[in-house]
């Protein structure tokens, strides 16, 4: 990086710092990604005991972004709290509406500050930073309405600061991929059901077993569409690989399997989303 972006950085990470030490004492909605597990560690390295962490671990998370969280929280020595949570209890939610994240994370976060009460605890903050900024993202109301903080927006830090500053404090995650909930695979009003989440976490799994990195299964009914990076899309023209991923793709329950010719892009069920609703 040229020094005058380091030094850019480095100021933003001695205000997150600031503003850290002036919460005193704070939960962190811990998801074991990026942005949450850089947020856990600067938050303990400021406040010590100070600091819990929260999780909540449903289906809608394929179980391989949980994979190092729980090491990672023993390791540092930080208090953590494991909530489990059926989404498909939220009519507003299984529905699927435009703005079904607003509900299952005003509910999530409502079962976290309860947890935070519990120890004492009234600030609650999540991994928000401005690259959040950049996409549909309904669930921020909630953390609105609801007084969450998110010291990573507030210091202007984007993925690419906290992924430079993670690899300098020795995280695993600094170049983890960007993990979504299981329901941004589905179209807006397409019913999310376990039986369909099932089929796709089985499908992710067999593309991230043939060694490819960050893509989306999405599902249209019947229909699979698959997603990955543009550097990657070349691997699909082989012949052997399209009959294994086509063949495993219907095992799970898809009749048609395709592959998407635009490439993985975050967001991408959010085309038809008005502006006015963003």
């Amino acid at each position: 990086m040229e020094v005058l972006a380091i030094e850019r950085v480095q100021t933003k990470y001695a205000l997150l710092k600031e503003n850290i030490k002036n919460y005193g004492k704070i939960a962190v909605a811990y998801s074991g990604g990026l942005d949450s597990t850089f947020l856990l560690k600067v938050c303990h390295d400021v406040l010590g005991d100070n600091v819990i962490a929260v999780s909540i671990r449903t289906d809608l998370q394929p179980v391989r972004e949980y994979l190092g969280s729980e090491e990672f929280v023993k390791k540092e020595g930080i208090k953590h709290f494991i909530l489990k949570f059926n989404d498909y209890t939220l009519p507003c939610f299984k529905n699927n509406p435009p703005d079904r994240c607003y509900y299952c994370k005003k509910e999530i976060l409502l079962r976290i500050i309860n947890v935070a009460a519990n120890e004492g605890i009234t600030t609650i903050v999540d991994g928000s930073n401005m690259d959040d900024l950049c996409d549909y993202r309904p669930g921020r109301r909630a953390l609105t309405e609801l007084h969450i903080k998110s010291p990573l927006l507030e210091a202007g830090m984007t993925k690419k600061d906290i992924r430079v500053l993670s690899q300098k404090l020795g995280l695993y995650t600094w170049n983890k991929l960007s993990p979504a909930c299981m329901a941004s695979r589905f179209p807006y009003g397409t019913a999310i059901t376990p039986e369909r989440i099932a089929m796709l976490n089985k499908a992710e799994q067999v593309i991230a077993d043939l060694g490819f990195t960050q893509f989306r299964v999405r599902l249209h009914d019947e229909v699979a569409r698959i997603e990955v990076i543009n550097d990657e899309i070349n691997r699909f023209f082989d012949y052997d690989l399209i009959q294994t991923v086509v063949k495993e793709l219907k095992k799970v329950g898809f009749s048609y399997v395709c592959l998407d010719l635009e490439g993985y892009r975050m967001g991408s069920m959010n085309n038809k989303v008005s502006l006015n609703d963003k």
